[in-house]
């Protein structure tokens, strides 16, 4: 991991960069809709339409002050959910229907994003996923929503590997996985862009870093961030909640309208360094974020695919022993708010 990104995400991780779309003025009103609307988001590259909306001031088109801070994953978003500190968040589906278990009624009201989550190795011996029996392969925080698809639906069901017992699975951040690659800490890597671009482009140890399985040719078009928001906001603020997913839509027909504009700003706001090749070559910032949409796109809307992953995700989670009980799809996610917004 780059030291500028890193530096940015441990930032967004203590939520001490705040981005405001629109201007709040002094001694705005406090209650009712004159508030503005805060949302969390999750500082990721697929995420990026939080970003746009903001920067290209899709919200403020729509009528719409929004507060929106970035934070360094989806629990730690949900925290802030919980204590009323957050309106909406734009964060993985698994976070959602997790913390619905434990009570914090939510539903999830679009789509963000799809793809962006590989195994990658630099061994060449390692060359498809049986191979990674026996083998240590970093993943993050177990029981997290990357934790459940590495175990449940990249190992245990395109592997056919036992993740407690076939191979060992590493938890750390996931900006020190490039680093355990090269160091040989372990063997494989379950990561997302854009690390996964920067290992591949740069070629990891002995220049031999491929991509071993990318979810997002196994499962074309899976979903993974979305925005939701609490039962509470929905009533108090419903007409703010479609302003918003407006603008959202804005964002990313912004990014599929203007790639290379796009791919500029993506490398501007989330600090990528040039990645330098063994032979002293360097490829641009700009051409990091363009590798990456190899990876992952962006799509605002729910279709029956999307729901019947969510369920998937959900009976591997039960399955796992992340939650206590079934849970459906359809219980947490609500499309009538993005009807509203023309979408």
């Amino acid at each position: 991991m780059n030291r500028m990104f890193a530096a940015a995400l441990s930032a967004a991780l203590y939520g001490s960069i705040v981005l405001l779309a629109g201007i709040v003025p002094a001694g705005a009103a406090t209650t009712g809709d004159s508030r503005p609307l805060r949302v969390g988001w999750v500082f990721a590259m697929a995420n990026a339409p939080a970003l746009v909306a903001d920067r290209k001031r899709f919200y403020a088109e729509e009528g719409l002050t929004v507060e929106a801070k970035p934070f360094g994953d989806g629990p730690v978003i949900q925290q802030a959910l919980a204590v009323g500190e957050l309106d909406v968040a734009y964060i993985g589906a698994p976070p959602v229907y997790q913390w619905a278990a434990r009570g914090l009624d939510s539903r999830i009201l679009a789509k963000v994003n799809y793809g962006q989550a590989a195994v990658i190795a630099n061994n060449p011996a390692i060359a498809k996923l049986s191979d990674l029996r026996g083998r240590k392969v970093a993943g993050v925080a177990r029981g997290s929503g990357m934790d459940v698809l590495l175990r449940g639906v990249v190992l245990k069901e395109a592997a056919g590997l036992d993740p407690d017992r076939d191979l060992s699975v590493i938890s750390m951040p996931v900006g020190n996985m490039n680093a355990a690659l090269d160091g040989g800490t372990v063997d494989a890597a379950f990561t997302w862009e854009p690390f996964i671009s920067q290992q591949v482009l740069r070629g990891g140890a002995q220049g031999g870093a491929h991509v071993l399985f990318d979810v997002n040719q196994a499962l074309p078009g899976y979903p993974w961030y979305v925005v939701m928001a609490p039962k509470k906001t929905l009533a108090e603020r419903p007409d703010d909640v479609v302003k918003l997913l407006r603008a959202h839509a804005k964002a990313i027909a912004w990014l599929s309208d203007h790639p290379a504009e796009g791919d500029a700003l993506i490398a501007e706001a989330f600090k990528l360094e040039p990645v330098k090749r063994p032979d002293g070559t360097e490829i641009a910032p700009a051409a990091v974020a363009a590798e990456a949409r190899k990876r992952l796109g962006w799509s605002d809307r729910l279709e029956d695919s999307d729901l019947a992953f969510i369920q998937r995700l959900m009976d591997t989670s039960l399955a796992l022993g992340f939650i206590p009980t079934p849970m459906k799809a359809v219980d947490i996610v609500d499309s009538s708010y993005l009807r509203r917004a023309g979408r």
